[in-house]
């Protein structure tokens, strides 16, 4: 079993940043891959960003990249997004996902998620 917890959401004004944090707990961390989502009102869930075990290998959605970071500390089960540039089609709900099947990339059919985190950008 692994338990995510998602914190550092909240209101903020186009063009500023913003930092996600998510604790893992439960199985040993460095083994799998982890990532976040995001499902904004009335869309479909989608994939922001991914990070291997080791933390070199990261992976982005398109509307993203160049934006946001991804990043983990093994040491402390800890895994982060820093958003920066933020734009209004940002706003969301955040979820931390955990994929125990791979190393690699996580993907949608991840199997442990936490509770969500809300981000809001205003224009």
């Amino acid at each position: 079993q692994v338990q995510l917890v998602e914190s550092g959401g909240g209101l903020v004004q186009a063009g500023n940043s913003l930092r996600l944090s998510c604790a893992a707990s439960g199985r040993t961390f460095s083994r799998y891959a982890m990532g976040w989502f995001r499902q904004a009102p009335g869309k479909d869930r989608e994939f922001v960003a991914g990070i291997g075990v080791g933390g070199v290998a990261t992976y982005y959605g398109d509307s993203v990249k160049g934006r946001f970071t991804i990043s983990r500390d093994n040491a402390k089960n800890m895994v982060y997004l820093q958003m920066n540039s933020l734009k209004p089609e940002d706003t969301a709900v955040y979820y931390c996902a955990a994929d125990t099947s791979t190393r690699l990339r996580v993907g949608s059919n991840a199997d442990y998620w936490g509770q969500g985190t809300q981000v809001i950008v205003s224009s």
